[in-house]
C-alpha cells in the first residue's frame, strides 16, 4: 500500500512540473509574439511619419486683375477721361493649368515643388463716342480686348494634414514665382454709325496680335488653399486641391507699353496690373517609399 502511495506522489509530482514548465512556455512566447506585434507596429509608424510623394493634377481656373495704374492712348479735350475707362470683367473667362507635385511629408507636414504649366484669361472693355456740332450725327465704338497669357509657374507649399486616415484634409500657404511664356490680345470693335443719320449697328472682324512683348517676363505672389487626399489602398491617393494665387508684382511691361502699332491704333495701352487666380485641380499621387506590388498601404481606416 505504501509503495503505491509513493508511485501516486511522484506522478502527481512529474505532472506539477511539466504543467509549470507548459505555462513558463507559454507566457514566454506570449511575451515574444507581443514584442514582434510592438516592432512591427513601430515599423508601420515610422513608415507612415515620412514619405515622398510623386503625383500629376489638372484642371480649370478664373483670374481678374486689379489695377495700380491707368494708361491711355487717348486724351480727352472736351469731356471726363472716365468716360472712356477700362471696364474689367472679373472670373468670367476659363483658363487651365496642368501640375507636377513632387511632396515630402513628414507628421502631419508637407513641404511641396509644384511646376505648374498655367493658361489664364481675363478681359476688359471701354467706349469712344465721335460726333461734331449735331448731337445726332456721331459714332459710338466699343473695344472689348481678351487676354490670353501662358505661365511657367514655381510655387513652394506648406502643408498640413488634420487626420491620419484613409481621408485626409488640409490646408496649405505658400509663395510663387511665375516665368512668361506666351501672350495674346484679341480685339473687337462693334458699335452704332449714325454719322449718316440712321443707326447702323456693325461689329468688326477680331484683331488678333502676339502681345508677349506688352507684358512682364516674370511676376510673383502669394498661395493659400485648401484640399483633400483619399487613399485608395493601392499605394495610390487621389487629390482634390482649391487653391487662390494673389498677385504681388505688375505683369506688364512698363518698358514696352506703347509699343505695338496696331493695338495704339485701336486707343489701347496696358494699365499697371496685378493677376488673381482661382484654381480647382484633380489628380494622383503615388508614394516613391516602399512601393512594391506586395505593400498593402497602412493608413486604410
Amino acid at each position: 500500500m505504501k509503495r503505491l502511495y509513493f508511485v501516486l506522489l511522484f506522478f502527481l509530482i512529474v505532472a506539477t512540473a511539466t504543467a509549470q514548465e507548459k505555462k513558463r512556455s507559454g507566457s514566454e512566447r506570449k511575451r515574444k509574439n507581443n514584442a514582434a506585434y510592438n516592432k512591427k507596429n513601430k515599423e508601420d509608424d515610422k513608415f507612415l511619419q515620412k514619405q515622398w510623394w510623386l503625383g500629376f493634377k489638372a484642371g480649370p481656373n478664373l483670374s481678374k486683375v486689379s489695377v495700380d495704374k491707368t494708361y491711355s492712348i487717348v486724351v480727352p479735350t472736351n469731356y471726363e477721361a472716365s468716360t472712356i475707362g477700362k471696364n474689367y470683367e472679373s472670373y468670367n473667362l476659363m483658363g487651365s493649368q496642368a501640375t507636377l507635385e513632387v511632396s515630402f511629408y513628414f507628421k502631419g507636414f508637407t513641404i511641396s515643388f509644384q511646376p505648374t504649366y498655367q493658361r489664364s484669361r481675363f478681359e476688359y472693355s471701354n467706349q469712344f463716342t465721335w460726333s461734331d456740332t449735331v448731337a445726332t450725327h456721331n459714332v459710338e465704338l466699343k473695344y472689348n480686348q481678351e487676354q490670353k497669357l501662358s505661365y511657367a509657374v514655381l510655387p513652394l507649399l506648406v502643408k498640413y494634414d488634420f487626420l491620419t486616415g484613409r481621408l485626409r484634409p488640409y490646408v496649405q500657404i505658400g509663395v510663387y514665382s511665375a516665368l512668361l511664356l506666351d501672350a495674346t490680345k484679341i480685339v473687337t470693335v462693334s458699335g452704332v454709325d449714325q454719322a449718316s443719320g440712321g443707326a447702323n449697328e456693325f461689329q468688326n472682324e477680331s484683331v488678333i496680335v502676339g502681345a508677349k512683348d506688352l507684358f512682364a517676363k516674370s511676376h510673383w505672389g502669394l498661395l493659400g488653399g485648401v484640399g483633400l487626399n483619399y487613399n485608395l489602398g493601392n499605394n495610390v491617393r487621389l487629390n482634390f486641391d482649391v487653391a487662390y494665387k494673389h498677385g504681388m508684382s505688375n505683369i506688364s511691361s512698363t518698358k514696352n507699353r506703347f509699343s505695338s502699332d496696331r493695338l495704339s491704333g485701336v486707343g489701347d495701352a496696358l494699365d499697371d496690373l496685378k493677376l488673381d487666380n482661382i484654381s480647382v485641380t484633380l489628380g494622383c499621387l503615388f508614394p516613391l517609399r516602399f512601393l512594391s506590388s506586395g505593400f498593402k498601404t497602412l493608413d486604410k481606416k
